[in-house]
């Protein structure tokens, strides 16, 4: 389901699938205040004289409105009770007011068609009760309706309508949209799970994958032991991108934009101020120029090498756009940097389930990465499995398993210092057997006994690829930005031994070395995917080089005014 069907379905139509006309029996609560502001004069009855019956209806207390539920033909008799004080209340014949015949208890059951919510919320809005209807010739006691908060409760009808519109109404973002639905929600329980139906339903979500979402949603946030919507709304709009195909509208690249921006203040606030200094302390791009943009270059932990084949390239690229001052760097720069990320074209498709092959030295954040990648790929609608082949390092398979049971994947492991080929192998006949979307397998980082898990990690993909033709599909090397030219390293080093199809950054959040992802893309051109912007399982986003580069040169968002 992609963004342009729900755009349409909100937008597309001016009436409300599945929405029933209402039956005159039903009515609604626009009709109920109709009644009651209606030109005719509402009747009030006198206070009751002596010698009247004491069975007459007495006057309604100020605990809540009492609503009268006459039979389905007589419209409902609205009319506020006459206060102890009131002087020169007009009396009707009788001294007690005559209203339709009140039906019997099984046909008052049945004339009961419009919901008790509806009900309160419109008699919540007026300032007179409602009389209790009168048999003939005797008062009867009133139906006291239950009492009810006038705030918005997805039930039927009208709130249902009131919601759809305002859905329309508003401005086609998600984030604009869930605020609607989540009005007057604070915390878990039956109305935000009607609410979240209800969000899914109108952007088109089949009904089954819809009670999928939500029932996954309220599991995740009872292991969370999360209660209030402000803890966890986040997490479930980031859920509901996904969910949606929505990840590439313009209000979730915002959101990205902006964490890259965080997660990179500490390397703009050194790289940036210093390309502010040197663009206008200089006018004309000569050798002196040149030489304090290759420092500024080193400074951000670009290295060395990498920072003067950037310096060259932007000669280069001057030279072309004839560019002699200064001034004007700032824009070839953004080109390039941007030019440097541009991620070559690849075949995407594979045969089923898909093979993905996690590696990287200990401490970079590898484990927690398979977490959140599993997320993303469960929230997509895909059946997942993690593989801890990882046998050696101390409690890997329990934190690997740990992870798994969180974000709802099915998890393979053996003994620890069980031979890890075995476990991949075994892993990959289960996937294959119990219908898998996806397979990621887990290996060890022990990077000082480098020959060694290098042939362990060839014996892997062997064994991967004689169960399943073209496994492993991926190989992802996870590297930790804070690391700076440690991880050239390790990237060259895994990239000539394994084999490397893409890179994903970590902890960018946290570090002053944030220029590492240009040097790493430039030198050996690999595409990197995914960036690790913190811990939450939503902190890990699709890498997007155009925002990188803006992010790292203090530059506004794309398209921003």
């Amino acid at each position: 389901m992609g963004f342009f069907s729900a755009i349409k379905k909100m937008f597309g139509s001016e009436s409300v699938e599945g929405q029933e006309p209402k039956t005159p029996e039903q009515g609604d609560a626009s009709a109920l205040q109709q009644e009651q502001t209606s030109d005719q004069p509402l009747a009030q009855p006198e206070k009751m004289p002596a010698g009247e019956s004491s069975e007459s209806a007495p006057p309604a207390t100020s605990g809540g409105p009492a609503v009268a539920v006459t039979s389905a033909d007589a419209p409902l008799d609205v009319a506020p009770a006459a206060p102890a004080t009131t002087p020169n209340a007009p009396a009707a014949p009788g001294g007690v007011e005559r209203t339709a015949e009140e039906p019997a208890p099984t046909e008052l059951q049945e004339s009961i068609t419009q919901p008790a919510s509806e009900i309160a919320v419109a008699t919540a809005t007026t300032a007179a009760p409602v009389a209790a209807p009168a048999a003939s010739g005797a008062a009867t006691e009133p139906a006291a309706a239950p009492s009810a908060p006038a705030s918005i409760s997805l039930v039927a009808g009208s709130e249902e309508e009131v919601l759809t519109l305002r859905l329309r109404e508003a401005e086609p973002r998600l984030s604009v949209w869930l605020g609607i639905v989540l009005e007057g929600v604070d915390e878990t329980g039956d109305l935000l799970w009607q609410r979240l139906s209800f969000l899914l339903g109108a952007l088109e979500a089949p009904p089954q994958e819809t009670q999928a979402f939500v029932d996954d949603f309220r599991a995740w946030t009872q292991r969370m032991e999360y209660r209030q919507v402000e803890e966890f709304r986040s997490e479930l709009q980031y859920r509901l991108a996904l969910a949606l195909d929505l990840e590439d509208e313009e209000d979730e690249r915002s959101r990205l934009f902006i964490k890259i921006t965080e997660g990179l203040a500490r390397t703009r606030e050194q790289f940036a101020r210093g390309l502010d200094s040197l663009f206008s302390s200089h006018g004309e791009l000569d050798d002196a120029f040149w030489e304090e943009l290759e420092e500024l270059f080193i400074m951000a932990d670009l290295g060395y090498e990498p920072s003067m084949e950037l310096v060259e390239r932007l000669k280069e690229r001057a030279r072309k756009e004839k560019v002699t001052e200064a001034s004007g760097m700032r824009a070839l720069l953004m080109a390039e940097v941007e030019e440097i990320f541009r991620a070559p074209r690849r075949i995407a498709a594979i045969n089923p389930p898909e093979v993905v092959l996690m590696i990287g030295v200990n401490g970079v954040g590898k484990t927690t990465t398979i977490a959140k990648l599993a997320h993303r790929a469960r929230m997509q609608g895909k059946k997942v499995m993690i593989a801890a082949a990882d046998t050696f390092r101390a409690a890997a398979i329990e934190q690997l398993q740990v992870w798994a049971g969180r974000v709802g994947a099915t998890f393979h492991a053996k003994a620890p210092g069980a031979d890890p080929a075995s476990v991949a192998y075994e892993a990959m006949d289960r996937a294959v057997k119990e219908g898998v979307d996806v397979l990621f397998v887990d290996t060890a980082g022990r990077l000082q006994t480098k020959v060694n898990l290098m042939e362990e990690l060839t014996k892997i993909r062997q064994v991967l690829g004689k169960k399943h033709p073209g496994a492993p599909h991926r190989s992802i090397l996870v590297i930790d930005a804070t690391t700076g030219q440690n991880a050239l390293s390790q990237t060259k080093l895994f990239k000539e031994a394994a084999g490397v199809d893409e890179l994903i950054l970590t902890k960018l959040d946290g570090t002053a070395k944030g220029g590492v992802a240009i040097a790493v893309a430039m030198q050996h051109h690999l595409p990197i995917t995914f960036v690790g912007l913190g811990e939450k399982l939503e902190d890990l986003r699709p890498f997007n080089g155009e925002d990188y580069a803006r992010a790292l040169l203090g530059q506004k968002e794309s398209g921003a005014a």
